[in-house]
């Protein structure tokens, strides 16, 4: 496990060490699971987190624990969302993104090292498309975190073709029962799921 990580575990296990909930940091101080990243990992002080961007904070700490920036925004999302700290996120994604937890996390790491172009070609592929017709079996496999975590990672069109086809992978059981073929995937370059993790082997 990544350093970084295993700081803010340990730090998560303390009595008084569960995240603040809603912001970066609270009036008297407390703070948020990016916060605490952002601040015992990336030694950021009470007022930078107080004027920071939620964009450069999402970033900044998927740079940090080394996860991609979709990953860092349904850390907070489920920080925000759920008693507790949200550990899981990090230590078994699975519980939050179900039995293709790690196909989903390679796409969200392909989604940070997309080029301009790549993004230019996704973009156009997604004014071509029309919406939800194969995505529409993979909805109920997924829960709201995870979609609004692709959706806000990327943003518009284009993230809302990054939603889809995070539930895609995470439907492709149910879409290959019914037939349906992938529509959104392929706008990232990926035939099915499996082409996702044959190209994360690849980096």
């Amino acid at each position: 496990m990544n350093p970084a990580i295993e700081t803010l575990i340990a730090k998560w296990a303390e009595p008084k060490g569960i995240p603040f909930k809603g912001r970066l940091i609270s009036p008297d101080g407390c703070m948020c699971a990016q916060g605490q990243a952002l601040h015992y990992v990336g030694g950021w002080s009470p007022e930078r987190l107080r004027k920071a961007d939620q964009t450069e904070a999402d970033r900044e700490t998927a740079r940090l624990l080394g996860i991609s920036v979709t990953h860092a925004v349904l850390l907070r999302r489920v920080n925000d969302s759920k008693p507790g700290a949200p550990s899981v996120v990090l230590t078994d994604p699975a519980q939050v993104l179900g039995d293709q937890a790690e196909t989903v996390l390679a796409f969200w790491r392909h989604l940070d090292r997309m080029t301009a172009e790549q993004w230019d070609a996704a973009w156009d592929a997604a004014w071509d498309t029309a919406w939800g017709t194969a995505a529409e079996a993979a909805w109920d496999a997924v829960g709201a975190a995870a979609r609004d975590a692709a959706r806000d990672a990327v943003g518009d069109a284009v993230g809302a073709a990054a939603r889809d086809a995070t539930n895609e992978i995470q439907g492709a059981r149910i879409l290959r029962e019914r037939g349906r073929p992938f529509v959104f995937l392929p706008m990232f370059g990926f035939a099915d799921p499996e082409a996702v993790l044959a190209a994360e082997a690849d980096q």
